[in-house]
Order: structure tokens, then sequence, then C-alpha cells
């Protein structure tokens, strides 16, 4: 595709209350689901794919029970189909197809309560969504040959005619025909595998009621790793050869099935639950009713599983679903936050469970900032919104993570005992239904007698969080306490309903240490109203407390800035039993910066028996530019614990000394026994190397050993080498530098990689020359052109970098043409952020002209009054 040089307008939306930018782009709307005609009892699909050609044919039958008498057409989601016949029994039907919707005019008008059937002849060339056709190509000739589908949001459309929304659940069966050689998987039971000359024909049956977008079916070449959960049938299918890593993988699914039966309190509800890893999949995982798909990146090798849980928190998501989002069905996509917070919620319950309470708040800690990144620095919204261009909009970290923490707040406000109760009301109460917030609200009642209105209000109908500011102050005269509160968030003197003030009990504990041998920590905690923009509270106490904590336990969303005195600070970072406590602690200290702060992070470093403070310890001492610091730091290099390692050695790269070369040169060459660490510390020998330290450029050896990197470490997902491409990046000015990281984006390249490469473009077009540039855009105009979700993000990513009219004109190019809308709105919100940094540069370039000119003009006044000084003399 061309692109023409023009300069594209996007509206910039601001929310002048809260100044973030608007959820809301250009054409959002509301969305309510369609009037029903009625019922749909069933769906039974009978298709036949030719893997090579790409094409899938065969009926679709919709059994459908009218709600009324006379309605006399159906109008259907069917996207870029070829229909061919509609039949009622043998009655041909009257049928009008614009591409979009199929409108059936039935000859019979229907009879409320009685039921027919609608079957539906079509077929499908090359797909664009829905269904994806994977194999191998002239630039990947090894990538297996694979199907799968893919129907959230919206998509299921694009693979059979139905009534694509949530709110409709009916049964379902799958008859595939496909050549001998591959497996279907479907939902439900098996009910039989035919034969059909070199082809076999698979039936799969889904007994219970379930909605169109999680109808499922995946084919391929599996190796297949049969598991059990009591008598239900666990099992797990991979690319072939790949059965080790499915089970390092997958493995605990079983009791994983054990652990959310229980405390859901509703036994899993299906006849079985298959996994297949698919080639290409363009989500994490999808947890279609009884058979989720997850991208086989997620395959883990025995040295990836050192320090990677995302897989697992990953593969315990997609499970949770199947009672949050397919046992329990959300009405309307608006309301998809009740069954993704819960499922992301389950990452952080199955942490607990498997790895113990600080790393289950450790992992919530990180769900928060997750959610608070994208709330400054993309947009703010309420959690509960049916104003948007496309569902999958919704599909963000306010529903994930800020829906994870949601339910943790309910937790915490009811108690483990009544929050388990209203959890397993809400469950039981709905089960094989539809639900909506309200239902959630409904069932705490219910279970419990609570009204959690108050909670839903502040969090989930609206958007934002509180942003506390806290300080101390002891009086010894008095024995009193004095702690300040205030809410940063809203205006001074604004306590209308629309202030962004919260309304928040929050615990505030004071921790005594014992002395003397014993560290006991004696906690003394208040529980207090926080609900205006500024409180002075005072506390009583018998002697002046050691530390402070302010939310124990860190159970609510929040930002807090604490300004506790250092001695504190030290004590909370040393005593206080909350690891994220402690991590406020050391955050706190860092910005005092003192040497006295330096020596307790050091300290920390090596004797905090958590790794989860220690390896945010190692960040905040990176912060503090002081050479102690530094040696601090580097005691870290030994830490036992992979992840801390990680954390000390991305911390070095924004220390560029000597020193912190020396150091990181030493693990990217030796290694790590982590990838992980590894890669970190490649990619932050590219930060240091690429700086000029005191004098002594390492550019030339750093590209050097880069350069050795890519051409001998290719591994696991390509972690390491994707380090290295990361740290060619950093060579913002070198013309080397950039023609390697060109290379490895070319076609061929392994696909993570490649799309490392694809992204980095952005990052080292920052010093290149104009020519270059130019050479940059090129190939992101090409690498734009492609269809796969994946290599279009990181084109996004890569374009999002480069300041330049022409970057925006590639990214609305791609906007305007990708069929995917998560790709068109990352497009057109980095055409927003090109267009702002643009303006800014602009604007500095004018202010800059304008004080050349006053420099000038007041020269030439200097040099006339000196001409009039002369001639007066």
């Amino acid at each position: 595709m061309s692109i023409a040089h023009r300069t594209f307008q996007i509206e910039y939306l601001q929310d002048d209350k809260n100044g973030h930018k608007s959820f809301e782009m250009p054409g959002a709307k509301p969305h309510y689901n369609p009037d029903r005609p009625g019922q749909v009892e069933h769906i039974a699909l009978d298709l036949s794919l030719d893997l090579e050609s790409k094409i899938c044919e065969g009926t679709c039958k919709i059994r459908i029970n009218p709600v009324r008498d006379g309605v006399n057409s159906l109008t259907l989601d069917a996207v870029n189909q070829q229909i061919e016949s509609v039949k009622v029994g043998t009655a041909k039907q009257d049928f009008d197809y614009d591409g979009e919707q199929l409108v059936i005019r039935l000859k019979k008008p229907a009879i409320a309560g009685q039921s027919f059937t609608v079957a539906i002849a079509y077929r499908l060339v090359k797909p664009e969504r829905g269904i994806y056709f994977i194999g191998p190509d002239k630039h990947y000739p090894d990538k297996p040959t694979q199907v799968w589908t893919q129907g959230e949001d919206e998509d299921s459309r694009f693979w059979f005619p139905c009534f694509d929304y949530p709110g409709m659940l009916s049964t379902s069966e799958i008859k595939v025909r496909v050549p001998g050689t591959y497996q279907v998987v479907s939902n439900g039971n098996l009910v039989e595998t035919k034969e059909d000359g070199d082809h076999k024909i698979y039936h799969w049956h889904q007994p219970q009621v379930h909605p169109t977008y999680l109808m499922a079916l995946a084919v391929g070449e599996f190796d297949v790793i049969q598991d059990q959960w009591q008598d239900i049938p666990v099992t797990y299918y991979v690319e072939k050869g790949r059965q080790d890593q499915g089970q390092i993988t997958m493995g605990k699914t079983p009791r994983m099935v054990e652990f959310l039966s229980e405390k859901y309190g509703y036994r899993y509800a299906f006849p079985k639950y298959a996994q297949v890893c698919a080639a290409d999949f363009i989500f994490g995982g999808m947890e279609n009713t009884s058979v989720t798909i997850l991208t086989d990146r997620c395959l883990l090798d025995e040295r990836a599983a050192i320090d990677n849980r995302s897989s697992e928190s990953l593969v315990v998501h997609e499970l949770a679903h199947q009672w949050f989002g397919d046992l329990l069905v959300i009405n309307h996509w608006s309301h998809a936050w009740v069954k993704e917070g819960m499922a992301t919620y389950s990452e952080v319950m199955w942490t607990e469970q498997e790895y113990g309470a600080d790393d289950a708040a450790y992992y919530r800690l990180g769900e928060a900032r997750s959610y608070l990144n994208e709330d400054k620095s993309r947009y703010r919204r309420p959690m509960v919104t049916h104003v948007y261009r496309e569902a999958i909009e919704l599909y963000d970290r306010h529903i994930y993570e800020k829906g994870a923490c949601v339910y943790h707040m309910i937790r915490t406000e009811l108690g483990d005992a009544l929050f388990w109760k209203a959890i397993h009301t809400f469950v039981q109460d709905n089960a094989h239904q539809t639900v909506e917030t309200i239902d959630l609200l409904r069932a705490i009642d219910k279970a419990t007698g609570r009204n959690l209105r108050p909670l839903f209000d502040q969090y989930v109908l609206r958007g934002g969080h509180p942003d506390y500011k806290v300080a101390y102050s002891w009086d010894g005269d008095s024995n009193l306490a004095k702690v300040t509160v205030t809410q940063t968030q809203a205006k001074d003197g604004d306590t209308s309903s629309t202030s962004g003030l919260f309304d928040l009990k929050i615990p505030i504990g004071f921790g005594f240490v014992g002395k003397g041998k014993s560290t006991k920590v004696e906690a003394k905690p208040f529980t207090v109203r926080i609900h205006e923009r500024d409180q002075a509270l005072f506390f009583p106490l018998d002697k002046k407390p050691d530390f402070i904590s302010f939310d124990v336990g860190n159970h609510y969303l929040k930002t807090v800035e604490l300004e506790y005195p250092v001695a504190e600070l030290k004590a909370q970072l040393k005593h206080d039993p909350d690891p994220l406590s402690r991590i406020e602690a050391a955050i706190a200290l860092a910005k005092k910066g003192s040497l006295e702060a330096v020596t307790a992070l050091s300290d920390a470093l090596t004797d905090e028996p958590f790794w989860g403070v220690r390896a945010e310890v190692a960040e905040q001492l990176a912060s503090i530019k002081l050479d102690q610091a530094v040696e601090g730091l580097l005691k870290g290099l030994d830490d036992p614990e992979a992840r801390v390692r990680r954390a000390v050695v991305e911390s070095l790269g924004d220390i560029k000394t000597a020193d912190s070369y020396k150091e990181l040169k030493k693990i990217a060459e030796k290694g790590d026994p982590s990838y992980y660490v590894e890669a970190a510390a490649i990619r932050s020998l590219g930060k240091v190397g690429a700086a000029d330290l005191e004098g002594k450029a390492k550019d030339k050896k750093t590209l050097k050993l880069l350069e050795s990197i890519l051409k001998e470490r290719r591994g696991w997902n390509e972690t390491v080498r994707s380090g290295a491409i990361a740290a060619l990046s950093q060579f913002k000015s070198s013309e080397e530098a950039l023609d390697l990281l060109l290379k490895y984006t070319e076609p061929g390249t392994p696909q993570a990689l490649r799309l490392a490469a694809i992204r980095s473009l952005g990052a080292i077009s920052k010093g290149q020359s104009k020519p270059n540039v130019e050479r940059i855009l090129d190939r992101l105009e090409t690498i734009a052109s492609e269809s796969f979700f994946l290599t279009q993000v990181s084109a996004v990513s890569g374009l999002s970098g480069i300041e330049t009219g022409r970057a925006i004109a590639i990214l609305q190019s791609l906007a305007d043409h990708t069929p995917d809308g998560r790709v068109r709105r990352r497009a057109q919100e980095a055409v927003q952020q090109v267009q702002k940094a643009i303006g800014k540069d602009k604007a500095v370039e004018k202010l800059r002209q304008e004080l050349d000119d006053l420099k000038k003009s007041n020269q030439d006044l200097k040099s006339r009054l000196e001409t009039l000084e002369a001639k007066a003399k």
C-alpha cells in the first residue's frame, strides 16, 4: 500500500475535570444489546476445512424459540461470508445480505413458543478474522499447519452466521472435516471421530449453554498429554516434540481446578478441560468453554521456568474464566470487568496458595501499578461504560488489573469468610446465566447484608483512585502522633460530587519494635475515615512509635507519598511486617537521597528476607546519584534469587560508570542461569556502552559483543537475543547499529526477535541522520502493510517514537486499513502522541527563534547606543 505525504488530524480529547485523556475516541457511541426475536436454543455447525487453500464451508443450523408471535424476519451477524442458501426445513427462505448482516425473511411468521431451525449454507475463502489458517511459507518453512478460532469480542460473526453478542446463550455442536493426519479440538464432549476416505470428521457437542464468542475449534498435528481431575479429563495439546514444555507449563492444571472449585463454591461445570497451545495466536489465551486456546509462546523450558511465573498465571487466569465468563456469562461487554477482574484476581489467589502471602501481596502491587500507569499515561475511565467504538477497546488495564484490585478491596471490606460466602452465592445463583455488575452487588447483599454500593460508585462506576500525601510528626509533650492526610487528586475547596474525593475507612498502624535482643514488632492500628481533601488526625499513644503504616496491609487501590522523618522510614523498611509497606518506605527513603538513606537501603538489599522488597530496593538505590549507592547495588549481583539479580542489572543500566559497564559486560559475556537476567544485563550494557564513560568510548567494543550475541545465542522465545536488539537501539547515532537492527526486521527472522527489532526502530531513530530516519520509515511502512496482528502492534510501537509527519501518515493509514480494533486504537493514540511531540518541538523552536531575535535586537540596540555615546564624546 502506498502512503501519501499528508498530515492527519485526530481530535485530542481531554477531560477538563481531571486533566486525563478521555477514553472515548472520536466516533464512540453508546452500545446496547439488540432486541431479541427469540431464544436461540442450539447452534450446529457442519464444516469442511481446506487447510491448503484456506477455505471453510458448510452449514450453520440455528434452532430458535420465538419470544413473540408474528416474527417475520431474523437479522444475524455474518461478515464477509458467501451465503449460498437459507432454509427452514426443506423450504428455501428469501434473504438480504450486505456483507455484514444477514436478514432472513421468513415465509411463515413465527409463533411464540414453537421452535424452528434455520439452516444457512455458507463459505469462507481466506477469512480475515474469526478463523485463522496458519501454515508454513517461504519465510517460515517450519511453521506448523494449524487452524484456530478467536471469537471475543465480536469475531464469531466472521466464521459463522450468528446472533453475535454475549447476552444470548445456547447449547452447540461442531462437526469438522479435516485431512486424516490432523486432530480437531472443540467445546464439550467428543461424540465421535469418523473416517471419510483420507479425511476424518470430528463431532463435538457442548451440552451446557454458552454464548457464540466462546464457540471454538483448534486444528493441528498435536502431541497430546492426558491428565485428570476427579472424573474430568484434563488434556494439553502442543506442537509435536514439545511435550516436556507442555508438562512444565500446564502440569499444575488439575490442582488449579481443585483450588478454584473450592474457592468459588462450585464444582468445575463442563465435561472436560482442554488447553491448546497455538502458533501465531493473537491473545495470550482465550477461555472458550472447556477448551482454552493459549499462545505457544507461553510454553516454558526448564531454564525459563526458573523465574517465569507469567505462564502459570496465564494458565490459572484462563481456567478461572471457566467460572467467571463461561459459567457466569456477562450480559453486555460493558460489564467485562466482572469476569476479567476475577480471572486476574485468581492469579493473586493462586500465587498466595502456591508461594505465600508476601508473593501474593507483591503480585497485587504489580497489578495496581499496571492500572495506575494506564490511568496516568493513557486515559482514565469508569470500569463500566457502554460508550466506545468497538467492544475490544474495553479490554484494558482498567478491567483486568483494576478489576482485580476491586475484588481485593471487596474481600478487605467483607473479611475472608463473608467474601467467599458472597462469591459462592454469586456463582451458585447465576450459574449458566448472564450477569451484570448489579448482580454481584445483589449477591454481596444477599450473602452478607453489606451494601457495597459506595465502594462500587467510587471505584467501578467512575474513573480514578485516591492520591494520598501522608505526613507524620510526634508531640512528645502530649504523647500525640499527628498524621496529616491530603487527597491531592482533588482541588482545594471543592467538595462537590464531582470533586474526585474518595470516602474510605483506612487503617493507620503505629509500630513498636522490641528493645535489646527482642525484635518483636507490636502494632497499634486505628481505622479512620478519610473523606476530606486535608485532614489532620491525632492519635494518643503511650510512647513514640518506631514507624507508621498508612493503610495497614495496603489493601486499597491508591497512590501514596510518604513524608516521614528518616528514622521512622528506616524502621518501617526494616520492621514493618507488610512487604508493600516496606517498599513504600524504600521509595520514600530514596527520595531523601542522603548517605543515611543509602546505608539503610544497602543493608536492606542484603538483609531483607523477601525477594520482592530486595528487587524494589535495588531500583531505588540506582535512583540515588551517590557512589555509595552503586557500591550497595553491586552486592545484589550475588543474590540467589534470579528476579533480584534481574532488578539489579536493570538498575545498573541507569548508572553510566566504568564499574557498572565492567559488571554488566561480565554477565553479558558469561551469561546467567536465568534467560531474563542475561537479557536484562545485555540491555543495560547497551545503555551504558552507548554513553561516554569518563571520556572513554565503549561503543565499538559493545557493538562487537552485541553482534556476536545475535549470531550465537538463539534460544527460548529469543529472550536473550531480544535483549541484544534492545541494547542496539541505545546507539542512537550509530549507522552500524541501525544496519544491524534493520537486518533483523527482515521476514524470515525468528518471529519474537523480528518483533523486538521492529519495536526498537523508534528508539534508535532519535539520533540518526535524516536519510537514515527515512530508511527506518521506509522499512516500517512496508512492515505496517503486513496483516499479522503482532507485527502491526510492533510497527505502531516503533512509529510512535518517530516524531515526523510521515510517521503520522503511516500510522493513520494503518489505523484506516487494519481489521483489528486494538491496532486501530493504538495507532490513533500514537498519532496523537507524535502530533503532541511535534507540537512541543515546534513551540520550543519558536521560543528559540524568538530568543535569538531578541538577542539580535538587543545587540543592535547596544551597537547603536555605543555609536551614539561615541558621537557624544
